[in-house]
């Protein structure tokens, strides 16, 4: 009888053990992983400068004085940063313009990331009239292209939001296959100086998916 009663407690040990198996290999073949995007690192849009330089020390009280408009972006929603590779909109259709507010559009109208459009004085990145912008892609979506704008003479980042009307449109790049990373050339006329916005619309390959950002830029 003991040994009766002590085969039937492994048998249904076992039972229990494979029903155990079972439902956490159901769990792991239905649960969908998070997915991973990308920005532009340089020159470094607003949320990714942040991120880069302050976000192993994100509560040094320096960060304040030293750089305030990383330090308003964090105080907002840190969250900003922590994603910074997944500022996305789905199925815009090409439609930038008219479904993207003015004052929105280094934020890609995103309401988490608002922060980003405060005008300040934000880092910039010293570039030239003819300067390269490289792309990490976390998940090697590729592109059916870029599209990249300079901010006007006359505009101000550290006192304006930015406006579509903000903005010169200076190229269109042709599509890429999937990489990790993507870089491509921008050649402007050389009429800019000093403090401008770069923004970039990055329109992903694999869905409908539209990246917009800012990236603070120095013309010398």
């Amino acid at each position: 009888m003991r040994q009766r009663s002590s085969s039937w407690a492994v048998t249904r040990r076992r039972g229990i053990i494979a029903l155990l198996v079972s439902t956490l290999a159901c769990l792991f073949v239905w649960t969908p992983t998070a997915a991973a995007h990308g920005t532009i690192v340089s020159p470094a849009t607003r949320a990714y400068q942040c991120w880069q330089t302050w976000g192993s020390q994100h509560t040094n009280p320096a960060m304040q004085e030293q750089d305030p408009m990383c330090w308003q972006a964090f105080q907002a929603n840190p969250d900003t940063m922590w994603n910074w590779m997944s500022a996305l909109r789905d199925g815009l259709g090409g439609n930038f313009e008219a479904r993207t507010p003015n004052g929105q559009l280094c934020s890609n109208a995103l309401s988490r990331n608002d922060s980003l459009n405060n005008p300040g004085p934000w880092k910039t990145t010293n570039v030239g009239s003819n300067f390269s912008m490289r792309l990490y892609d976390q998940a090697s979506h590729g592109a059916d292209y870029f599209r990249v704008y300079i901010s006007k003479n006359g505009f101000d980042p550290t006192t304006q939001r930015l406006g579509w009307d903000d903005l010169d449109f200076i190229m269109q790049t042709g599509s890429y296959a999937p990489a990790s990373e993507i870089t491509f050339n921008v050649q402007t006329s050389g009429a800019y100086r000093g403090h401008h916005v770069v923004f970039t619309i990055w329109q992903a390959s694999h869905l409908d998916q539209a990246y917009m950002w800012c990236s603070d830029v120095n013309f010398g």
